[in-house]
């Protein structure tokens, strides 16, 4: 009988962050289950895109910031 995983379980496994003994269980299922395996590989695809994708605030939004928190340090 496969044994089937949370979601939760999985995205840990792709993320690393699994205990060895739950690393081994993943490991194992997606040996057994085809359907697993393609799913962990997309997940595994989407992580490296993420990954790749740097996101930085405008100047504008960045100055804005800035400005805004200036008006703390003069009313103190």
């Amino acid at each position: 009988m496969i044994k089937t995983l949370p979601h939760e379980k999985l995205l840990r496994y792709v993320y690393n962050e699994l205990p060895a003994d739950q690393q081994q269980e993943v490991e194992q299922s997606l040996q057994h289950d085809p359907e697993l395996a393609a799913t962990c590989a997309d997940m595994l695809l989407a992580q490296r895109l993420l990954n790749g994708v740097q996101r930085t605030p405008s100047q504008k939004t960045t100055d804005s910031i800035l400005q805004y928190s200036r008006t703390f340090l003069k009313a103190g």
